[in-house]
């Protein structure tokens, strides 16, 4: 075999078919190759250096688009330990190199790793934190302040939240994990015993108050047949079931209708005896409407003694005739009252007049003003000053219309 079929740049092959490769300044032997040519002996430890140079240039390629894994620190250092003697002919220096780098760049790329998983970790611990504290928080509401069906609800999307962060969330250290769920688990059993104390009262309250009105619904029932004059006895069963407390509302509904329901049945006889009235209550009112007509027309008179016979005979035929509908009472009664004020009028002017008081005063009066008027007149009369005549006159007029008020 010639030097030059058995030598390549970086190994060869002696004759006894042992590969070296070169190193530095010296050469390793890598190993024998007995049973092929020189050239298939170099060959096969050149692809041994070809895998390992493979396996480098893939791992850069994962570090530089940053798809390694947490071991990529492993990765190079076993090509590291691969590299030591390798049974490969090829650039061996070149190769130790570029893992050399590679491991600058790993440790780097692991520094990284650690604390995006850091980041990830804690933001983790706060969303697990958050749906501690919000359950934590649902469990110490008042028991007067709780809608229980909307804070079930909440609790079963928390921990559905708690279950998709643990198998599908970072991982949480198990210390924390666990303190953290006991918090969540205290929280869930806090509300769930104050929800089944809750119901249990409800139960109990609506039962009794249940059994109460029942008895109220009967007593109810049993006013049916006395129909109208059932009516006030209704009325104070109402006022024991506004003091008889509410069941739940479902319950509470279907009590009252079924308390309505007999309700209705004495309002029901009244509004039929109240539409009877009415229908009689109207022609009563026709009639009224009639008498009004006819006294009209003692608006018009103005001697008292007629008008009050009149009026009388008028108020009998209105007293005999009855009631009228309520709707129609304030009108038809503030048409005859409007009479009556002007029969009273022309009773009071008659008696004003006549009173022997009041008379015996007017003619006191009267004799005052006709003296002082005709005084008064013999001052004008023989008046030199002008000042004196205008006062004089002034007195005169006003003592004039006090004579004329006074009447004949």
């Amino acid at each position: 075999m010639s030097e030059a079929t058995n030598e390549q740049p970086w190994g060869r092959v002696d004759e006894d078919r042992t590969v070296y490769v070169r190193e530095g300044e010296g050469e390793r032997a890598v190993g024998a190759f007995p049973d092929g040519t020189p050239e298939e002996a170099l060959a096969y430890f050149e692809r041994k250096f070809a895998d390992l140079a493979g396996a480098v240039t893939l791992l850069e390629a994962r570090i530089a688009r940053g798809t390694a894994d947490a071991s990529v620190a492993g990765t190079v250092k076993k090509l590291e330990e691969q590299l030591v003697e390798p049974a490969a002919v090829g650039d061996i220096a070149s190769l130790r190199e570029r893992v050399a780098k590679l491991s600058e760049k790993a440790a780097a790329f692991g520094e990284q790793q650690q604390q995006e998983r850091e980041a990830a970790r804690e933001e983790a611990v706060a969303k697990r934190e958050a749906i501690v504290a919000e359950a934590e928080q649902l469990a110490a509401q008042p028991e007067a302040s709780i809608r229980w069906k909307d804070t079930s609800a909440a609790f079963e999307r928390l921990f559905t939240e708690w279950q998709n962060a643990q198998r599908s969330g970072p991982h949480v250290p198990k210390p924390q994990a666990d303190a953290m769920w006991k918090r969540f688990r205290a929280a869930r059993q806090s509300f769930d015993t104050a929800r089944r104390a809750h119901f249990s009262q409800m139960d109990a309250n609506n039962k009794d108050v249940k059994g109460r009105k029942e008895k109220l619904i009967a007593s109810a029932e049993a006013l049916a047949d006395r129909g109208l004059d059932g009516i006030p006895a209704y009325r104070n069963l109402l006022e024991d079931w506004k003091q008889a407390g509410r069941a739940s509302r479902k319950l509470d509904d279907q009590l009252w209708a079924r308390f309505k329901a007999a309700g209705d049945v004495l309002y029901q006889a009244k509004a039929e005896e109240v539409a009877q009235t009415n229908e009689e209550y109207q022609a009563n009112l026709v009639a009224k409407q009639a008498v009004i007509a006819d006294a009209t027309p003692i608006l018009e008179l103005s001697e008292h003694t007629a008008a009050r016979k009149q009026l009388t005979a008028i108020q009998l035929r209105w007293d005999e005739i009855g009631r009228v509908p309520r709707e129609a009472l304030r009108e038809i009664e503030g048409q005859l009252r409007r009479i009556e004020d002007h029969v009273k009028g022309l009773e009071d002017e008659h008696w004003r007049k006549t009173n022997p008081e009041t008379k015996a005063r007017s003619e006191g009066l009267r004799g005052q003003l006709e003296s002082s008027i005709a005084e008064l007149e013999a001052e004008i009369a023989g008046a030199k000053d002008a000042k004196a005549k205008a006062s004089a006159e002034e007195k005169l007029a006003t003592q004039k219309s006090w004579l004329a008020a006074l009447g004949d």
